[in-house]
């Protein structure tokens, strides 16, 4: 849980961007703050004059503060179930998830109001990235809300931050899955989220292997750092004569080989 939030106030006439909606406060913007803030407190920031423009996780660095709400909007206890329920409508209404696609990224930092919050979904399980102490800070509020939005159909929860952030090691929040197949536009894919880069796969480059595959008919093509071989299918898929999937990890080719019913 986050400590009550502490006030930051800005110089004269830096506050355009965030009565613009613009979620980032830089270090030089800022003419004063409250004693005893550390890195991934909730902080209120506010201008010259005192007019509260809104709340977010203090970071240090170049980029301060990254704002969760605008305006005199707090973080309400049904805060994250708001977010994270808007962020699943808008990939439901826009045809993302559906019968043959049950890989996708659920929740896109600054796109989706989370600045500092990535989160994949591979079928049952939620795979949280946190790239801000703030965000870290808030997992389990975070998990709680996903077991809301998802009901019972989430088996399993990760957090995957990276221990330069979170000074801690990867954890289960929900269950202990590590791996599944799951499926990209009626394709199976192989995926570890405990062992393999990023999330366990690259969500967010499934319109590219869509381009790809539409552009792969009788074609030689060459995957270079192919690591699990998601553009090396969509090849195949789109008729390449042949696909070579290059990468250095051993682990990598292995999944990129891997054959599953």
């Amino acid at each position: 849980m986050h400590k009550e939030a502490k006030k930051v106030f800005l110089k004269k006439d830096k506050e355009r961007s965030l009565l613009n909606f613009h979620p980032w406060v830089f270090s030089g913007a800022i003419a004063q703050k409250e004693q005893g803030i550390a890195d991934g407190d909730l902080v209120e920031v506010f201008s010259a004059d005192k007019r509260l423009l809104g709340t977010g996780h203090y970071n240090e660095g170049s980029i301060a503060v990254r704002l969760l709400t605008f305006g005199d909007k707090g973080i309400t206890p049904d805060f994250w179930i708001t977010k994270i329920e808007n962020a699943f409508n808008v990939r439901k209404s826009l045809g993302i998830i559906n019968e043959q696609t049950n890989a996708y990224r659920l929740l896109h930092g600054e796109g989706d109001g989370l600045p500092g919050l990535i989160i994949d979904i591979y079928n049952d399980t939620a795979v949280i990235q946190c790239h801000s102490k703030g965000m870290h800070f808030s997992r389990n509020e975070i998990a709680e809300a996903l077991k809301q939005v998802f009901k019972n159909k989430l088996t399993t929860i990760y957090d995957k931050t990276d221990e330069k952030i979170s000074n801690v090691q990867s954890a289960f929040l929900l269950g202990n899955k590590t791996e599944d197949v799951v499926l990209e536009n009626a394709v199976k894919f192989y995926v570890n989220w405990r062992e393999g880069q990023k999330t366990g796969f690259f969500n967010d480059q499934r319109d590219n292997r869509n381009l790809l595959q539409s552009l792969s008919a009788n074609k030689n093509v060459l995957n270079l750092f192919s690591y699990s071989g998601g553009f090396s299918v969509y090849a195949l898929k789109g008729g390449a004569t042949n696909v070579d999937s290059v990468d250095s990890s051993a682990k990598a080719k292995a999944w990129c080989e891997k054959k599953w019913s």
